[in-house]
């Protein structure tokens, strides 16, 4: 498992080709705190990491000179072993599953929001984000656009609508999702689980979904709970950079 350093300590790789991208996460990751190399190339990024080791790498989908599963295959013969983030702006599930496949311990949407994105570092410097061989939280977008809208018959207004009162009921069905597991109350749990899903399910929420429906199967699974909060403070966070809760 990888360990995390100091933060004063903390050198991460940031390859992004996106001038404003760039410039965006750098800032972000830099208040962890954290030192950050950024490159625009994988050609650029081999020589950073040739010159200096870094504790975690943060790779975009789409480069000037490959894409991210060519990236990595690159890094990895260079540094084996250090852990990495994928960034994309993809917002369906194929794509996800094809970075996780190639050795990402997880995905981040554009836009990201920088409450979203420090969690994500911290998971996989912690190795918390060891998620199954089978899909999960971390490996699936936080929306599916494509699937909510085909549920509401293409209504964009009305699925805006559903995702801003989802995301108000949420912190509060949450709370009681814990607090029924912090009690062994595994009928409880399952009672606001149940409801949970079918919200999911209507506002597109996959990761909260997935991480919703391996809960109710073990209620009272440490892990799981985990999963869990972390993809409600991914899901939350997406009010930062999009305005759900005001649609």
């Amino acid at each position: 498992m990888h360990q995390t350093m100091e933060p004063m300590n903390l050198r991460l790789l940031l390859l992004e080709d996106d001038a404003v991208s760039r410039a965006f996460l750098t800032d972000a990751l830099a208040a962890l705190p954290a030192r950050v190399d950024a490159a625009e190339t994988i050609a650029r990024a081999s020589d950073l990491v040739l010159d200096r080791p870094h504790d975690l790498w943060l790779i975009d989908a789409h480069l000037p000179d490959g894409d991210g599963v060519d990236a990595l295959t690159a890094l990895q013969h260079l540094s084996p072993g250090v852990p990495a983030l994928a960034i994309t702006a993809e917002l369906h599930r194929d794509g996800f599953d094809q970075l996780c496949a190639a050795g990402f311990l997880e995905v981040l949407q554009k836009p990201i929001a920088i409450a979203a994105l420090h969690a994500a570092v911290q998971r996989a410097l912690t190795g918390t984000t060891a998620f199954p061989a089978t899909p999960a939280t971390g490996k699936l977008p936080v929306w599916d656009e494509q699937r909510a809208l085909a549920a509401l018959g293409g209504r964009r207004e009305s699925l805006q609508a559903l995702r801003a009162l989802f995301l108000d009921e949420l912190p509060h069905q949450s709370e009681e999702v814990l607090a029924a597991c912090a009690a062994n109350d595994a009928d409880a749990a399952r009672a606001v689980l149940h409801q949970l899903k079918a919200g999911c399910g209507f506002v597109g929420a996959t990761r909260l979904l997935a991480a919703v429906e391996a809960l109710s199967r073990s209620p009272l699974d440490g892990a799981q709970r985990r999963l869990f909060e972390f993809a409600v403070a991914d899901q939350l966070a997406t009010i930062e950079v999009t305005g759900d809760r005001e649609a």
